[in-house]
């Protein structure tokens, strides 16, 4: 049971692994614009994060039936606790190894998806701005008693 756990562990790491790889790719994609390289990104993605999902129901399920064997384990235990009675010193050292690695992997995705996202804001404030520049709508820098004194001017060309 206890191989059974680091096999999945293993296979969790390797997954964020891609799946920061591909988060590098989006970031390349979003400073580009390039929107059908972000949509087939996007799709992969999706995928990717199926694949997390039954990993981590069966890693559950390992979980699970190990702390049934030993009654010092609940629900409030870390994983480096828990890894720590694994039944040999080779197993606790791998499992705390991988865990350590999953754990560096996780942390490398976030960071790319917060950076991914700061960019993505970033590109929709810049259309917004271009849209409201070509329409002529701006906002004026005062407000007024009923709120935001916006101030709307249609400049588009109708004829074209």
């Amino acid at each position: 049971m206890w191989q059974q756990l680091i096999e999945v562990l293993k296979k969790i790491s390797a997954v964020y692994d891609g799946l920061a790889k591909l988060g590098e790719q989006k970031r390349d994609a979003l400073v580009a614009v390039d929107m059908d390289a972000l949509s087939k990104i996007l799709d992969q993605e999706q995928l990717i994060a199926a694949k997390i999902q039954n990993l981590e129901k069966k890693r559950g399920s390992i979980l699970l039936e190990l702390s049934k064997n030993n009654p010092a384990i609940n629900s409030k235990t870390k994983a480096e606790d828990f890894y720590k009675t694994a039944p040999t010193p080779f197993l606790k050292k791998q499992l705390l190894i991988i865990h350590k690695q999953l754990t560096e992997n996780v942390e490398k995705t976030l960071k790319i998806r917060d950076n991914n996202q700061i960019l993505a804001q970033n590109a929709l404030d810049a259309v917004k701005f271009q849209l409201n520049r070509l329409s002529g709508a701006f906002v004026e820098p005062t407000y007024g008693a009923k709120g935001a004194v916006v101030t709307h001017q249609k400049k588009f060309d109708y004829e074209a």
